[in-house]
């Protein structure tokens, strides 16, 4: 991890513009997409040229881009009945009672968070309704890993919100399934439906349809950057919960915190992805070198060790002169996940405006919040934590506001309504009114 010691050069450094158009593809993407298109493309010119197939060809398309993308014919898109029943008796006993464990935890969470629905009256003439939607689109991760987790994590808030009918996609290994554990949480969280695909076309097929799977009303879920910048094109003709990019933590830590925590802390994110970001931002030189030892020690045990390793490389340690810059600099960096591992742990968060998620203390690890703590671990990335919330209840409902003025409410109002539709120049606006006021 390159050390900084300059809090001006950390803070360009922090500082996101262009999160997303930063990302360049790998020259193995690069082969791939001239093998597939026999031309030199962007990956926003594959994106759109999949999207445009998938809405005119349907089925056929799908077929075609999981056999020629990730090298798997499919004869049925859609897992059956038998195949799910089937994972329970293939994931072991202790899998399932874990993941049975981390629903309870999750669902009591949001439950505790949930939002009113229905009718709702705000005084005797406005009110909104609140209604779950109908249909939602969850893109689980897959092909040569498994995420049951974050099954769990997406369908049950909104199992929670009321939404009518859930629609799982993930794409299938090599055999042409999904792996037996995401089949299993996807029973427990009670899916509806799921499909066997990935990619910017399983984003394309929620958007618009085809001829086996529904369109639906929001797309919720992370995927690589094919997955988020068809989420990205395709938002407006569907709602999406966000642009989800590689996986972030920032700890903060001062002389008294743990050097072993820290370190497998930031392994233990930087093993999702090799483009993870994981930055150490402390007011101990001493701390930052016993991480740096113990992160070489940690890591020659680990498998992932080949990817961990890459993201470490890229990492950053931080040094700064007090907790108020390193309060700055985190809200300026506005990161996934934040571990606050000081003598005063408690009192900081109140100073963090910008964090997808907060751990507090030495006891909070990461890795909870990522199985079982309890709330979603679908949190904002690349700097939308500025604007952005984790994956709750309220991201599967709508809200419809209602007016229902009686006569002597009208004419309160219409005065001023009047007043400021002629000032804009909408006669008819004014007209619409004072055509009431002469009612008798």
């Amino acid at each position: 991890m390159k050390r900084v010691k300059d809090f001006n050069k950390a803070r360009q450094l922090l500082a996101r513009e262009d999160f997303w158009e930063s990302f360049a593809a790998p020259p193995r993407v690069r082969a791939q997409i001239r093998q597939v298109f026999g031309e030199e493309l962007s990956v926003q010119e594959v994106v759109g040229r999949i999207i445009g197939e998938v809405r005119r060809k349907g089925d056929k398309a799908l077929r075609n881009y999981t056999e020629k993308l990730d090298g798997v014919r499919l004869d049925a898109l859609e897992v059956d009945e038998q195949e799910i029943v089937a994972a329970y008796d293939i994931v072991n006993k202790k899998i399932v009672s874990a993941l049975e464990f981390a629903a309870r935890r999750i669902r009591d969470f949001h439950v505790a968070c949930e939002h009113k629905t229905g009718l709702i009256p705000l005084d005797r003439w406005l009110g909104q309704q609140i209604l779950p939607l109908r249909r939602v689109g969850l893109y689980v991760p897959g092909g040569s890993a498994a995420y049951p987790s974050t099954v769990l994590m997406m369908a049950i808030p909104a199992r929670v919100a009321g939404v009518e009918e859930i629609i799982m996609v993930s794409p299938p290994g090599k055999d042409g399934r999904i792996p037996a554990s995401t089949l299993v949480a996807a029973g427990i969280a009670k899916v509806d439906r799921i499909f066997k695909l990935g990619g910017a076309q399983a984003i394309a097929a929620l958007a618009y349809g085809t001829e086996s799977i529904p369109r639906v009303d929001k797309i919720c879920g992370p995927g690589n950057i094919f997955v988020t910048l068809a989420k990205k094109m395709v938002y407006g003709i569907v709602d999406i919960d966000g642009l989800e990019g590689p996986s972030e933590v920032v700890i903060v830590a001062d002389e008294k915190a743990n050097p072993a925590f820290c370190a497998a802390d930031l392994l233990a994110q930087a093993e999702h992805d090799a483009l993870a970001s994981v930055i150490l931002i402390t007011t101990s030189a001493d701390l930052a070198d016993q991480v740096d030892e113990e992160i070489e020690t940690q890591l020659g045990k680990l498998r992932r060790r080949s990817t961990i390793k890459k993201a470490i490389d890229a990492g950053m340690v931080v040094l700064v002169d007090d907790m108020a810059q390193a309060v700055e600099l985190v809200n300026l960096f506005a990161p996934e996940h934040l571990s606050i591992m000081t003598s005063n742990a408690s009192a900081l968060v109140r100073k963090i405006h910008n964090a997808g998620c907060i751990f507090v203390g030495a006891d909070s690890p990461v890795v909870l919040g990522d199985y079982v703590a309890g709330p979603s671990h679908v949190l904002p990335t690349g700097g939308s934590a500025r604007f952005g919330s984790p994956l709750g209840v309220a991201d599967f409902l709508k809200v419809t506001n209602v007016v229902a003025l009686d006569k002597p409410g009208m004419r309160r109002l219409s005065r001023a309504a009047v007043v400021i539709a002629k000032a804009e120049g909408l006669d008819a606006h004014a007209q619409a009114v004072e055509k009431r006021l002469g009612a008798k």
